[in-house]
């Protein structure tokens, strides 16, 4: 069996320290279970960071960029060289999860892992491209081994970056015309759903598109259907698909609370958790999209998404909507008072 480094072993959050955070939730002034999902979120920060002080105030954003081979088959309601104006619009400061980041103080990268032209020098965008997009996995797989492997990598190595510069969370997001069709072929490979459970509108498909989209898929899973995870992501993924599934792998590896934002993160999560199933205590999810397969995704990973707001841009946008949550989440326990500080009476 050949060895790869998604085979080293996945952290554990704490269990003496999260028992210990369960201890402390109960005697905070406030009647028990008050704070509602904040004090689960408190407890599990508590137990992954090993300390009853967890924080949350570094975030490290990396959003992967690639091009999808399949946007030849018409699935896309934008054309493919918004992926490239995007990145540009992403180096301006000029778009949702620019202006998100900006706004709570998180450090934002791009790794452009694979658009179909190679892009100029630009401000905070990394070149790793792995190939000029993906082929059209309508006719051949979406990628070679070694295009699956150099994608991962470039999702470890952001991994790397964030845990080196003192991160205490990691945000993943994608930027890729066509990515949507990629993730429900993904999808609908692990899970064993017909394509109509999982195609949705993306950009804004009509429901004309809709269906047309479901059938290209269709066309896709009779020739590359697998439920192995790293055979169905090469077979029918996006570079940037790959990228978030290492990145989410390797960050359990480093013991980095992961936040996953929508439906395209999710596959990558899917991947990642069907690869290796004790990376998911490491996973938060931050809201359910609009794109109708989302909660499909979300239910077979037993995630409870911590906002619905019809949010359905991607970039890690609802993941960076999200983070002040787990900032209130992490503060609430960190710096409540207990009964017998606060001198207030139990009973």
């Amino acid at each position: 069996m050949s060895h790869h480094w998604y085979d080293a072993p996945i952290a554990a959050p704490d269990a003496a320290v999260r028992a210990a955070a369960c201890d402390r939730q109960a005697q905070l002034t406030k009647p028990p279970g008050s704070l509602g999902r904040l004090e689960e979120l408190g407890i599990a920060l508590a137990a992954m960071q090993g300390t009853q002080q967890p924080r949350v105030d570094k975030v490290w954003i990396t959003v992967f960029a690639g091009d999808h081979g399949v946007v030849a088959e018409g699935v896309s309601a934008f054309p493919q060289v918004v992926t490239a104006e995007m990145v540009r619009n992403f180096a301006r400061g000029g778009a949702a999860i620019s202006v998100l980041a900006r706004t709570w103080d998180a450090r934002l990268e791009v790794v452009n892992v694979g658009t179909v032209q190679p892009l100029e020098e630009l401000p905070g965008v990394l070149d790793a491209r792995v190939g000029p997009g993906t082929t059209n996995f309508v006719r051949e797989p979406a990628m070679t081994g070694d295009q699956l492997h150099e994608a991962l990598m470039a999702g470890h190595d952001a991994a790397e970056r964030a845990a080196i510069n003192g991160a205490r969370l990691f945000v993943g997001g994608e930027m890729g015309i066509g990515n949507t069709t990629s993730a429900a072929a993904i999808a609908c490979s692990l899970l064993g759903l017909p394509a109509a459970q999982l195609a949705g509108p993306g950009t804004g498909l009509d429901a004309a598109g809709v269906s047309h989209k479901a059938l290209v898929i269709e066309r896709a899973l009779a020739r590359h259907r697998s439920d192995q995870p790293l055979d169905a992501l090469q077979r029918l993924g996006g570079f940037e698909i790959a990228a978030l599934a290492g990145a989410y792998l390797r960050c359990g590896q480093l013991g980095l609370p992961t936040l996953v934002d929508g439906f395209i993160t999710t596959a990558a999560a899917l991947v990642a958790v069907r690869l290796r199933p004790d990376l998911a205590p490491w996973l938060f999810y931050a809201h359910c999209s609009a794109e109708p397969g989302h909660r499909r995704l979300l239910d077979a990973l037993g995630a409870k998404p911590l906002l619905e707001l019809g949010m359905r841009l991607g970039e890690g946008s609802g993941a960076a909507v999200a983070v002040p949550i787990l900032r209130a989440a992490a503060a609430l326990h960190a710096g409540m008072a207990t009964f017998a500080e606060a001198g207030v009476s139990q009973t």
